[in-house]
């Protein structure tokens, strides 16, 4: 597996869930930054990392 870049990570106990992980892709999103949120289930943390470019 590759490294990637992290731009934000969000424990997955969060009351909020995911949710402040995917409100900060769409931040990045819509600044310009293609941001999506993927599980690290070993870590058990949402991760916001770039979009994949297809």
């Amino acid at each position: 597996m590759s490294a990637r870049e992290v731009f934000d990570r969000i424990p997955a106990g969060n009351p909020r869930g995911s949710w402040p992980a995917e409100e900060k892709a769409a931040e990045l999103t819509a600044a310009g930054t293609p941001a999506t949120v993927v599980m690290d289930l070993d870590a058990d943390t949402f991760l916001v990392v770039p979009k994949a470019s297809s």
